[in-house]
């Protein structure tokens, strides 16, 4: 028995040791932590449950066999963040350049699998060399295994994936299928194919950091979420972030206690709208008023900006927002906010998370540019994931609402349950001037027929009235008033029902 304890404790040293001292020196180096002190950082304080710690590659060719660290490369298993339930795994690249074997893959499955049979939440930290070439196609296959479970997983559990070092090649291809994807700036970074290939084959010239590091894919791309400054803050933002999110799609949108009154009015409200109509305001002093504590999670504020997303609390319960954003591109919809906001919408719409929509709109983004690269299915995407969302949806609409992106953003045409408007809203087909321009174009040479029209149709459809006698928006309401109408809509719709016709799955415009 002694015998069997001392080789287990000395099992356990090796897999602990990873790569060895000189490999960890070599990762402290670059300003990184090793896989088990970034499970230190992001689980509660003695959570972690360790599983397949002795693992190790089949692999037999080109010197392999004497190559043998318990583990292979990526330390798997479950803990908790703040209490709750978490499945991880974290790729350790000072064993094999934290490259995936077929057991490597093994063990990323198992723990997929049994988060998927409990109902928690998945996070990867990612930190590899790629396949494992000395494994060839085993190690392609193990790749494919955990793809399939990427795609089993969507939409019935969170899945995030926070890229601490290098993914590249068919790496990326997990992290792309997950929820959300968190960088470190520096020191991460994904692509395809890198830069020697791009060299090759395009004769560019191109850093790694500049084609796929953090700052490239969340300004330029979109395919990251958030860059953060090192390890240790992107694992204490992601302890925050978690705690937004249910553990399944079987559970309903979290909550946690609040001391932020519902009924609280902020009467400075009443004056974020310029009287100016072409002037901007900050769309996020809105959120941040409104939300519980001013605590409002923003995801990709560096891509697509003229649309906001983020998750925020209201009486205490996780709450998604959408909202255009007038400081950038006047608040229009394009192709990157379309795509930007429609995936959060329906990543809340998978996890039971109410959409509270801000909309200040004056249409879609004109352009060649625009409309050669598919504005018309892009902007769909948007449309359509309001659409078919069946958790609660509220939208206030705070100044300009016009034309086609009036619809699409939450109106109640697409099944909004509470739709109110500030007295400084607009609701029209277009702003004043254009209109007149149209309806009234034989009188265009005429400078005071043009003012007097265009004063008119501002009077007779430049407010929320028209709209409101309809029965298109619920209420007109004072912008102070906001957050007690919100709460108080929210509460009304805890308990909605409302279920899509059955489908095998829909046709979103891709």
């Amino acid at each position: 028995m002694q015998h069997i304890l001392k080789r287990l404790d000395a099992m356990r040293a090796q897999a602990r040791a990873g790569g060895g001292e000189r490999r960890v020196g070599a990762q402290h180096g670059k300003g990184k932590l090793t896989a088990r002190e970034r499970l230190d950082v992001l689980l509660d304080e003695g959570s972690f449950e360790e599983w397949d710690m002795f693992v190790e590659h089949r692999c037999n060719e080109f010197g392999m066999g004497e190559q043998r660290v318990p583990g292979d490369g990526v330390v798997t298993g479950h803990g908790t963040i703040n209490g709750r339930l978490i499945f991880v795994f974290s790729q350790d690249f000072t064993v094999f350049g934290g490259s995936l074997s077929e057991a490597h893959a093994e063990k990323i499955c198992k723990v997929m699998d049994q988060a998927l049979r409990v109902g928690a939440p998945v996070i990867g930290l990612n930190d590899s060399g790629g396949a494992r070439i000395q494994e060839g196609v085993a190690s392609l296959g193990g790749y494919a295994d955990v793809f399939q479970r990427n795609v089993m997983a969507s939409g019935v559990i969170p899945q995030i994936s926070l890229i601490m070092g290098p993914c590249a090649g068919g790496a990326v291809y997990s992290p792309a299928m997950t929820d959300f994807i968190f960088m470190v700036k520096d020191s991460s970074y994904l692509f395809v194919t890198g830069p020697e290939v791009v060299k090759t084959v395009t004769h560019e010239d191109v850093s790694a950091e500049a084609l796929g590091g953090a700052t490239t894919h969340t300004t330029k791309s979109g395919v990251a979420d958030l860059a953060f400054e090192n390890d240790i803050e992107a694992l204490l933002e992601m302890r925050r972030f978690i705690d937004f999110l249910p553990r399944s799609n079987r559970e309903g949108s979290p909550s946690r206690p609040y001391e932020d009154p519902g009924d609280r009015d902020d009467f400075s409200l009443d004056t974020l709208v310029p009287a100016d109509p072409t002037r901007p305001y900050d769309m996020k002093e809105l959120i941040n008023k409104v939300v519980d504590e001013g605590d409002f999670f923003e995801l990709q504020p560096n891509y697509a900006a003229n649309i906001l997303i983020g998750f925020g609390r209201i009486e205490g319960r996780s709450v998604g927002f959408v909202a255009n954003q007038p400081m950038i591109l006047a608040g229009c919809l394009d192709i990157a906010s379309s795509i930007k906001a429609a995936r959060f919408v329906r990543f809340c719409d998978c996890f039971n998370i109410p959409i509270v929509t801000f909309v200040d709109v004056p249409g879609f983004l004109p352009g060649t540019s625009q409309e050669y690269n598919g504005i018309i299915k892009h902007g769909a995407k948007l449309l359509f994931a309001f659409a078919e969302a069946t958790v609660p949806k509220v939208t206030v609409i705070t100044r300009k609402a016009y034309g086609g992106a009036y619809d699409v953003m939450a109106s109640k045409h697409l099944r909004g349950d509470l739709n109110v408007a500030w007295p400084t809203s607009e609701i029209a087909v277009m702003g004043p001037k254009g209109a007149v321009e149209i309806i009234f174009r034989g009188d265009i040479g005429d400078a005071k027929k043009i003012e007097a029209r265009t004063d008119e149709y501002r009077e007779r459809f430049a407010n929320p009235f028209v709209a409101a006698s309809r029965g298109f928006i619920d209420d007109v309401i004072m912008p102070h008033g906001t957050r007690r109408r919100v709460a108080r809509g929210l509460r009304m719709l805890a308990d909605k029902r409302l279920e899509n016709p059955w489908k095998k799955h829909d046709n979103l415009p891709l």
